[in-house]
This record gives structure tokens, C-alpha cells and sequence, in this order.
């Protein structure tokens, strides 16, 4: 499975688009067991399926966006979010000019709050931009999949992560996921603090609970809930 579009200048008119979907990721710790790019390839899997399912325009992801607060960790590299709010302004004026007035961002980084503000800031006079999954979303995924963990204490590299990436890209997922659970419920300092007070592994969450079988009913799921949002688009 190709994590970028290979689709050619030919593809793209054949499909007829009027949607296109940017996944965005990160390029942050994951703890042992999972990669850098853990957030970059849920973000590209998920927009891989909505973009086949929906014949919609599947852009190449954005890898590095803002993961400050994982900053302690070797290897992750974060941009500001400035930066972020220009690279998809840029993009959503590049679509504009070839007539794709909408854009659905796949966001699988929790850490990109601006996102939001992107958002309701373009969809002041329209229905420009979409960011997916939404919390309830991923919930219902979630419960969809049999998830023994919450959306709160399974925060990062956890059981949903591991799942997904046990079904779709097992090579990614390292054997020590199986010894890595860490909880930390009281994150109240999150923002102050950033993730290194709460977990010296970088983990929080239950990946010792991941089955490739919870990643697939994942990735279904968000599938089949993205077709509320295209109706709301079209509506």
C-alpha cells in the first residue's frame, strides 16, 4: 500500500473531483513500538479509503505539523502553527484555481488545534473545510471496534493507533507494544506540562490491547461515517 497518491495528470479529470482530501500527520515520538510517521500514515490511510469510496481528489499528506508538546522526545520535529495555517491556505487557493472550492482535511495529530479555527474561519460564507474525524467519529469508531479504552486515557499510541497500523502496516509495529501500556488520566497540565509529565515513554494509552481485527472495524467505520459529512457538503 502506497501512504502517497501515485495518481497521474489523466486520473485526476477522469474522476471528476470536486472535493479534494489533504491528510494531515505529524513526525513525533510514538514511544518503541510504533514509528515517527505513526500519525502520517493513519492520516493517509484514512483519506486513501474516503477518497476511493467517494471519488474524491486524494492529495499528498502534510508529514510534519505541530507536536511541540512531544518536543522532548528524540526525533520529533514540529512546525508552528502559523506555518500549518499558511501551507493549507496556500493549498486551498491552488485547488480554488482549478475550480475545487473544498477541502477535507484528515487530521490524525490531536496536537493540531488550529485546525479547527481554520475551519470555521473559511466556512464563514461557505462550506469550505472539513476536518475528519471528529471526536465523535473516532467514539463511534471506537465502540464499532470493541475498544477496551477510552478516547480520554488511550491518548496517544495506544490501542486505537497500534490497532489501525497492526491491520493495515504490521511491518510499522514493533513487538514491545505488548509491554507498553501506560495510563495518565489526570493530565490537567497538559499544555503547560507537555507529554514528558505524564509518560517517560511517551505512551499513554493500552496498545497491549490492539488486534489487527480493531484496526479494520476502525477504518471501516470512519468510512462509513464520512458520508454524513459529504451530505452536509453537498447539501
Amino acid at each position: 500500500m502506497e501512504l502517497i497518491t501515485t495518481a497521474t495528470s489523466t486520473d485526476v479529470p477522469r474522476v471528476g473531483a470536486t472535493v479534494a482530501v489533504l491528510p494531515v500527520g505529524s513526525f513525533e515520538q510514538h514511544g518503541d513500538h510504533l514509528p515517527l510517521m505513526t500519525d502520517t500514515a493513519i492520516a493517509c490511510l484514512i483519506a486513501e479509503r474516503i477518497a476511493d469510496s467517494y471519488g474524491l481528489m486524494l492529495l499528498p499528506p502534510i508529514t510534519i505539523s505541530a507536536s511541540h508538546e512531544h518536543e522532548t522526545f528524540p526525533g520529533t520535529v514540529s512546525i508552528s502553527a502559523s506555518t500549518l495555517i499558511a501551507l493549507i491556505d496556500d493549498i486551498r487557493a491552488s485547488l480554488a484555481r482549478s475550480g475545487i472550492t473544498t477541502l477535507v482535511i484528515v487530521n490524525a495529530h490531536g496536537g493540531n488545534y488550529v485546525l479547527s479555527n481554520i475551519a470555521a474561519q473559511a466556512n464563514v460564507d461557505g462550506r469550505h473545510v472539513v476536518i475528519y474525524p471528529g471526536r465523535a467519529d473516532w467514539e463511534t469508531a471506537r465502540s464499532r471496534a470493541g475498544m477496551v479504552s477510552n478516547i480520554h486515557d488511550d491518548m496517544h499510541g495506544g490501542e486505537l493507533e497500534t490497532s489501525i497500523l497492526l491491520h493495515s502496516r504490521p511491518e510499522l509495529v514493533r513487538d514491545s507494544y505488548r509491554d507498553a501500556d501506560h495510563l495518565a488520566s489526570d493530565r490537567r497540565h497538559f499544555l503547560l506540562k507537555g507529554t514528558a509529565a505524564y509518560t517517560t515513554t511517551g505512551i499513554i494509552g493500552l496498545p497491549s490491547a490492539a488486534t489487527a481485527a480493531k484496526g479494520e472495524a476502525v477504518l471501516m467505520s470512519l468510512n462509513d461515517s464520512f458520508e454524513d459529512y459529504l451530505d452536509e457538503i453537498k447539501r
